[in-house]
């Protein structure tokens, strides 16, 4: 047990770039230098945690812990995973509330905000090209995409994926793809005029707050990035507790620290309620992992194998993907404001593109010019 704390304990400490380098991190340590499980039985867990919402790192971090030590081990090593990067960006947070008015501050972040949204454009294109396996997926991701930009609340977005991606797979004509995607594309077009309307602020609720995080926790599948429209839709647009920039904000605080890229809720919670806001907004998004885990663990050959299951997988993920380019563009009309950050986007994304440098990184880099852009007036 106390060598499960230490190794996650130590991860969430250091495991910097996001989801990717933190299974491969988990995969050396577990497999390569402790041999607690084979090379086939890690890649077990790994997909297990593709067939469930959540933070996929995470989880597969608690599935390790009740693979080596059972309900004990499955507590242990997700909280030892989850705290340290808890503990990081409440700091952080502390210092965003304290001093983030400031006018350095504030350049520093604007510097920050379009090199997110290369990080977040680069993450969609990299899983797009594993994701989007038939033409069938790229239409429903493409749908998904247009209904979200029209207005349609992201969970009926996955809940209509989910059953299409049912009926197609038990259809299996071509016959029924091709009727299914016109409609799709029909249903879509109709709507495309549709307009969001953001609703007035409504009274700051802890009790709100943390329903919201627990129903993102339960039922966001996909990347950390996809997070973003899930915040977005509840606590910029139907809450009004947010800003655009806030929100650009958090995510950013998410990618320089290490550990769950989901602790931006740590964030949020903070600048929404202090301390007592992000204990609760980390509890609340990260305890479903917990139980779906719990759930999973004894039938995951079962969930592997299973075509049905691997169906509905791929009609989420690429309508989660949809949902991650919606709010790429939405955010990126607020980020993107003048020459200076728009020639950092761009500049950041063909790094990301032609080489293997870390994100982190960028994310200094961009720092660093708004902090100049501040001092020369540029």
């Amino acid at each position: 047990m106390w060598e499960l704390a230490r190794l996650f304990g130590t991860l969430g400490t250091i495991a910097f770039g996001g989801p990717a380098a933190h299974v491969a991190m988990m995969r050396t340590e577990v497999v390569t230098r402790r041999k607690w499980m084979t090379d086939q039985q890690f890649l077990d867990l790994v997909a297990a945690t593709q067939l469930i919402p959540g933070p996929n790192s995470t989880e597969l971090a608690i599935h390790i812990g009740h693979r080596r030590a059972g309900w004990p081990g499955l507590l242990v090593a997700g909280a030892a995973f989850i705290l340290p990067a808890a503990l990081i960006v409440t700091m952080v947070a502390w210092g965003y509330v304290t001093y983030g008015s400031l006018p350095d501050v504030r350049a520093v972040m604007a510097g920050i905000a379009p090199v997110v949204i290369a990080i977040v454009g680069h993450g969609l294109l990299g899983m797009s090209h594993s994701a989007v396996k038939s033409p069938w997926l790229a239409v429903l991701g493409l749908g998904s995409l247009i209904a979200v930009l029209a207005g349609v609340h992201e969970l009926a977005v996955l809940g209509g994926a989910t059953v299409l991606a049912i009926v197609v797979h038990l259809a299996s004509t071509r016959g029924v793809v091709a009727t299914l995607a016109g409609l799709l594309a029909g249903g879509s077009a109709a709507s495309v005029g549709a307009q969001t309307v953001a609703a007035a602020a409504a009274p700051f609720s802890i009790g709100t707050m943390f329903a919201m995080f627990l129903k993102t926790g339960a039922v966001l599948f996909g990347s950390g990035y996809v997070l973003l429209a899930f915040l977005r839709a509840d606590f910029v647009e139907r809450l009004g507790w947010l800003t655009e920039g806030q929100l650009l904000d958090a995510i950013a605080v998410g990618q320089i620290t290490p550990g769950p890229v989901f602790t931006t809720a740590t964030f949020i919670g903070y600048v929404l309620d202090g301390p007592r806001g992000a204990l609760l907004a980390t509890v609340g998004i990260f305890l479903p992992a917990f139980v779906f885990v719990a759930l999973t663990a004894p039938i995951v050959p079962k969930l592997r194998s299973s075509p049905l299951m691997g169906a509905v997988l791929d009609g989420v993920t690429v309508a989660s993907l949809g949902l991650m380019a919606a709010v790429t563009w939405q955010l990126g009309q607020a980020a993107l404001s003048g020459g200076l950050t728009l020639t950092i986007a761009i500049v950041s994304l063909a790094v990301l593109l032609r080489t293997r440098v870390h994100s982190g990184w960028l994310i200094l880099a961009g720092a660093a010019l708004g902090w100049i852009a501040l001092r020369t007036n540029v």
